[in-house]
């Protein structure tokens, strides 16, 4: 039977124990409401490691001032229920007072990447995100942790954090999972109409487009760019924040001489703003 433990010293001494056996610990940190997504990163921590933890917290310094953090879906009982059934040992669920005790004061940031994408309509958040999941890690002490490739920015922060703050942690990123009509699985879809649910399906189709017009010999970024924002702009529930190609190894910008490019999009479709990816890599 999964274990739920809701206080950072419990977590911390299971975990020291977990490791004294010389067994290894797989982590999914999560802000809960889980779908499939989560699922398929708990599925391979658990067949990966000895040890499968789930972390849900909901976590306040990633959201901005006007940004959904009260209503963000919450179920922590679902939760528990579907991480068990996909093999998680352990679940955490801390308190936010634990977490950040009123005299709190420090942060972690990866300067500079943090800034760009999604980074620029949401300064602080990448900031709560690194910050939040150096502390999971510092309680958990995994020795992988898996993120989904939904969320390409933020697994490159998290793995550049790692490296630069020399964590002895393996990151694990995990394949997009998607439904039937390609929209990436997400908490926020929770929060779509009928109709915005239908409109949402073009962040998919215009990566699918640009990929296909990028296998037919069109290399010209900006081209590739256009062509994805034209076919955007034609969907009447769908406003841009942005939609950009870079260098999947450095998140640097792209020439018509790049091998390969990572396109990236935030899009809203009404008040809910969506985020998705695709790599662009030659036909084989």
């Amino acid at each position: 039977m999964m274990e739920r433990i809701n206080n950072m010293n419990d977590m911390q001494l299971l975990s020291r124990n977990i490791r004294n056996k010389g067994k290894t610990i797989g982590f999914v940190p999560t802000m809960g409401f889980l779908h499939q997504g989560h699922l398929s990163l708990i599925s391979k921590a658990k067949a990966e490691n000895d040890t499968c933890i789930v972390s849900v917290f909901v976590n306040p310094t990633q959201f901005g001032p006007h940004e959904d953090f009260s209503a963000y879906p919450r179920d922590l009982e679902r939760d528990a229920g579907l991480a068990e059934n996909a093999g998680a040992d352990v679940i955490f669920c801390p308190t936010g007072a634990e977490i950040y005790p009123e005299d709190y004061r420090t942060f972690v940031e990866v300067t500079e990447l943090s800034a760009i994408l999604c980074g620029q309509n949401r300064p602080a958040h990448f900031r709560g995100v690194t910050t939040i999941v150096a502390i999971l890690f510092n309680i958990v002490m995994p020795d992988r942790a898996y993120f989904g490739q939904k969320d390409a920015q933020q697994a490159f922060i998290i793995s550049r954090m790692v490296t630069d703050l020399k964590m002895n942690i393996e990151m694990k990123i995990v394949p997009t999972v998607r439904e039937a009509d390609g929209l990436a699985m997400s908490s926020r879809n929770s929060y779509l109409s009928s109709d915005q649910r239908k409109a949402a399906t073009v962040l998919f189709r215009s990566l699918v487009h640009g990929r296909d017009l990028y296998r037919a010999g069109q290399t010209d970024p900006l081209i590739l760019r256009q062509e994805m924002i034209r076919m955007i702009k034609a969907e009447q529930l769908a406003v841009i924040d942005y939609v950009e190609l870079v260098d999947p190894d450095t998140f640097a910008a792209v020439g018509p001489q790049s091998t390969c490019y990572l396109a990236l999009m935030a899009v809203r479709i009404g008040k809910t703003r969506l985020i998705d990816n695709l790599l662009f890599t030659p036909e084989t």
